[in-house]
């Protein structure tokens, strides 16, 4: 059994020195063809075309009575279309990657994406108000502007983006070529399997299908908007790296002396103006005298701990005596008795 696997997850990779893809000629091009391509399938609903009539054809076809042996089964592909799970498991892989990388770009243009998605077919679904089949009112009619939101697919649209973003970040030639051929099968296979299930028509697929070859092949424009992003995230983790942290108090133990750090004073004698400042010990209580004769500090920028002498009392607390004499004092003759 090996055991420096955990040794191996440790280890910090740099980021992978690919750059990301441009907008070429050849991308531009397949940008404006599939535009195009998106523009002429929604015109031709608008006008009620023949590509409506193949709609309806396809939906009184009932591909899910024909075969209705794999419907079990489409019932749960069809989640690879759904935003919710799909975004859950991509993100958890680009976030790995961003986090083994250290880079925060996989995330970011995951999220791009998405909002480009919710803004551009989401924007077109509100507007043209297409029922579904199983609301349609009207054989023939393209049931358009009726309070619905189902042209284009979403389902369709999620699943091109969110699976072909893995192939738009893959970090070799190699990986990209799979990985596209994956997102695609698996885009083509949800849109399939919605005309089956008869929640979407063959033109909301269609439309699907552009919709996310679109935000796709428009990533490249967003790449400088992420790359500041990224610069900015990483900027404001460094400022939150950097901030003082506070330092905590120390415990004093209960009855313990206190210091208390009285503010020093600037400028001039400081002793000439005002009592010298020190620091006193709790509980202690000092007279306005024993402050007044203090010695001054040898330096004025810095305060000295000043030897306090123990005050004595001002007389004695024996009571007097004639035939004894306080100390210092001169003794008085005595009187001489007898003789």
């Amino acid at each position: 059994m090996r055991t420096d696997i955990f040794a191996r997850l440790d280890r910090e990779p740099e980021p992978p020195k690919i750059e990301p893809p441009r907008m070429s000629r050849h991308r531009i091009a397949l940008f404006g063809g599939t535009l195009a391509f998106y523009l002429a399938i929604v015109v031709a609903v608008l006008v009620s075309s023949w590509l409506v009539t193949l709609d309806w054809k396809v939906m009184l076809f009932r591909p899910y009575q024909q075969w209705p042996q794999i419907h079990a089964f489409l019932d749960y592909y069809i989640v690879l279309g759904q935003r919710g799970p799909t975004a859950t498991m991509v993100a958890c892989w680009l976030g790995w990657r961003s986090w083994r990388q250290h880079t925060l770009r996989p995330l970011l243009t995951l999220g791009a994406a998405l909002l480009l998605l919710n803004a551009t077919v989401g924007a077109v679904k509100i507007g043209l108000g297409r029922l579904g089949p199983h609301y349609a009112t009207q054989i023939g009619s393209a049931e358009l502007f009726a309070g619905g939101d189902i042209f284009p697919s979403g389902h369709t649209a999620n699943a091109v983006v969110t699976w072909g973003i893995l192939a738009y970040l893959a970090t070799t030639p190699r990986a990209r070529r799979y990985l596209s051929a994956v997102s695609a099968i698996v885009s083509l296979g949800v849109g399939l399997t919605t005309v089956y299930l008869g929640t979407h028509w063959l033109s909301d697929v269609l439309l699907g299908w552009a919709a996310g070859l679109l935000i796709l092949l428009a990533l490249p424009w967003v790449e400088p908007l992420i790359t500041r992003a990224e610069a900015w995230i990483f900027a404001q983790r460094e400022i939150l790296r950097g901030r003082p942290r506070p330092v905590p108090s120390l415990p004093v133990a209960a009855g313990g002396p206190r210091t208390a750090l009285l503010p020093q004073l600037d400028g001039g004698d400081a002793g000439a103006e005002s009592p010298a400042l020190e620091p006193v010990a709790a509980g202690t209580v000092t007279s306005p005298r024993s402050r007044t004769h203090s010695a001054p500090p040898s330096h004025p920028a810095h305060l000295v701990r000043s030897e306090r002498t123990p005050v004595t009392p001002a007389g004695s607390r024996r009571p007097p005596h004639a035939d004894r004499t306080p100390r210092g004092g001169t003794a008085s003759a005595r009187p001489v008795s007898g003789g």
